[in-house]
């Protein structure tokens, strides 16, 4: 008896001005009985590199004796920004879109992103779930995002594991920013305006591999199969006895706290992530390098779950010195 089988199959996802071919692999695992399909990927943006390392883990763990129905797994879905270590691809390469996760689906006849992503869109719209693996700054409280009202995403957040959740409003509900940034082209969104529960979990860290957020993703992404039924429940990821059976639940896009001023930002100590803040809560100090003269002093504007502090010191107006998640019970969320 078969104890379900591995496909490794290399596939052109586009081609260069030059005739060369951009190439990925994509892995298919089948199990030995019938059950849904998964499709995961990572590194759309070439710097989060820790979800490749994820799946480099998971193809290791997963026990293809045990799996029920199909996984797709995409390592690498931009091979463009993965060689750039970059978020984005450069003008000269794709002017109108360089950032692939603002074109879902894609399309076939489109800019070089949008060819992509209508390639593996080719495996994604016949995917019953779909796991878009993505990982933020280094001081970052790892969290899964997905759309506010699909209850089949927030069934999948819940599973993967993370202590925060955020969840996202969308089209007519969604904030002015949501618009002008595009966010109706990404994974998640465009997938579960098909009817395909999607989520994504941003892990903590880019451009460098860490063991522990690694390992955290590879049982979220089991824990995802278990909630599926493709996986016995033996692979559930288990709460730690310090922590609550439910998790925080927040809505993504507000509580962002921005510089006014320019200079160096030493954050304030004290603080920890994940901790409770209270409004008017101290997050640093900017000041001027060369006169020492102190130009702003950011303080939280809400109520909240201190989720990111930048740690880095040069910061200009208008950049992201932290988030704050304000709870589920304050919003009124189910």
């Amino acid at each position: 008896m078969s104890d379900g089988t591995h496909v490794a199959e290399q596939v052109t996802l586009a081609r260069l001005p030059s005739g060369v071919e951009l190439t990925t692999t994509v892995h298919t695992y089948r199990g030995e009985g019938s059950g849904p399909t998964l499709y995961v990927q990572a590194a759309q943006h070439g710097r989060e590199i820790n979800g490749t390392a994820v799946l480099r883990r998971f193809h290791d763990r997963l026990p293809l004796e045990s799996l029920s129905g199909t996984v797709v797994a995409v390592p690498v879905a931009n091979p463009l920004t993965f060689d750039r270590v970059s978020y984005t691809a450069p003008h000269s390469i794709d002017s109108v879109n360089d950032n692939m996760n603002r074109v879902w689906p894609g399309d076939e006849s489109g800019s070089l992103h949008q060819r992509m992503a209508a390639r593996l869109w080719e495996y994604i719209e016949n995917a019953d779930a779909v796991v878009d693996l993505h990982t933020g700054s280094p001081d970052m409280l790892p969290h899964v995002v997905y759309l506010e009202a699909d209850e089949p995403s927030a069934a999948l957040a819940r599973a993967f594991g993370t202590d925060l959740l955020l969840a996202e409003e969308a089209a007519e509900d969604a904030p002015e920013e949501w618009h002008r940034r595009g966010f109706a082209g990404k994974l998640r969104v465009a997938a579960t305006q098909e009817g395909i529960p999607s989520i994504t979990p941003e892990l903590a860290h880019s451009r460098q591999i860490i063991e522990d957020v690694v390992e955290y993703g590879v049982e979220g992404l089991l824990s995802v199969l278990s909630h599926l039924e493709m996986l016995p429940q033996e692979y559930a990821r288990e709460r730690g006895p310090d922590r609550d059976d439910a998790p925080v639940i927040a809505r993504n896009h507000l509580g962002q706290v921005t510089a006014d001023e320019s200079g160096l930002f030493r954050p304030n100590p004290d603080l920890e992530l994940g901790q409770s803040v209270s409004k008017g809560i101290s997050l640093g100090t900017i000041y001027q390098p060369t006169t020492y003269d102190v130009l702003e002093r950011p303080v939280t504007d809400r109520e909240g779950i201190l989720y990111t502090l930048t740690r880095e010191a040069t910061v200009t107006a208008g950049s992201k010195l932290a988030s704050v998640a304000i709870r589920d019970e304050e919003l009124g969320l189910e």
